[in-house]
């Protein structure tokens, strides 16, 4: 390879990830937005932080779990909305403090009942997401 060829090969590397960064920027700041608002606004509403976290990370779950199902050209939304806006979404050291938060409250128990329903509902918020994926794009592709 000549070194003009090498050149534009970078260039156009360069300009690659650059889209690739600004997908990820584009999810990550409305991603990182709810998020803060979830806690504040529905935090009160659903127990503190704690629950606030646990709606937050369930519903980022159920849509990677959509994300990650058969869908045509998807990896700008992968960025955009995987990556981006759940990465910011969800949150897995807030989650912890919150257990933290519990134990230190003398409610271990409060503790480890939010450890075992943010597991097993986001588990469940994925496969549901996964198979919700895969009714839609499969009906598309058949219809």
């Amino acid at each position: 390879m000549t070194q003009a060829a090498d050149r534009e090969l970078g260039r156009r590397r360069l300009r690659f990830e650059l889209r690739e960064l600004l997908l990820v920027a584009a999810g990550g700041v409305p991603g990182a937005l709810l998020r803060w608002q979830a806690a504040v606004q529905l935090g009160p509403w659903l127990g503190g932080s704690a629950g606030a976290d646990l709606l937050v990370n369930v519903l980022g779950s159920f849509l990677l779990g959509f994300l990650a199902g058969p869908i045509p050209h998807r990896t700008s939304l992968l960025l955009w909305l995987g990556i981006g806006f759940c990465g910011c979404l969800t949150t897995f050291s807030s989650w912890m403090l919150d257990v933290v938060h519990l134990i230190e409250a003398q409610q271990p128990w409060q503790g480890l009942v939010l450890v075992l329903a943010t597991l097993s509902l986001g588990l469940g918020a994925s496969l549901l997401g996964l198979l919700s994926s895969r009714m839609v794009f499969r009906t598309r592709r058949d219809g």
